[in-house]
């Protein structure tokens, strides 16, 4: 049913559960696991008054250090199971999204924060948009 699975992560305590029911799915249906960490992109950084020069290698070190922490936790979680790690850049939504169609995922399994108030009304929801959006079914966990 299932023979690719995208499982986007952000490193915290909820992503070590997610990996959990990929890695569960990736079992038993012979699955290959795609584990993306979407790092924010320069545009996102603006609001801070950074040098323009200093961006680019603000993200660059974002993107090296979410590589080597992204070869550790598929080791990690995945050890048993085919997957491999992929790191990109830009909005988290759209970049799922357009990862999920881009390596033709048959699922997306992804974590929600349960973010309210106003966290909500001013991150929004990345399961929300990636559920709107998603031409594949999506299954989001909610974090204990």
């Amino acid at each position: 049913m299932f023979s690719k699975i995208l499982c986007p992560v952000d490193f915290s305590e909820s992503s070590a559960a997610i990996a959990k029911t990929a890695r569960e799915f990736a079992i038993k249906f012979d699955a290959d696991v795609l584990v993306v960490y979407v790092a924010p992109s320069m545009i996102q950084y603006e609001i801070f008054d950074l040098p323009a020069a200093s961006l680019p290698q603000l993200v660059g070190d974002i993107v090296t250090g979410a590589e080597k922490t992204m070869t550790e936790f598929v080791d990690k979680h995945f050890s048993d199971v085919r997957a491999t790690g992929k790191v990109v850049s830009g909005d988290a939504a759209e970049a799922i999204v357009n990862l999920a169609q881009a390596e033709k995922a048959d699922i997306i399994i992804m974590s929600t924060h349960g973010r309210q108030g106003l966290n909500r009304l001013l991150f929004g929801s990345v399961a929300e948009k990636v559920v709107k959006t998603s031409a594949v079914p999506v299954m989001t966990i909610r974090p204990q």
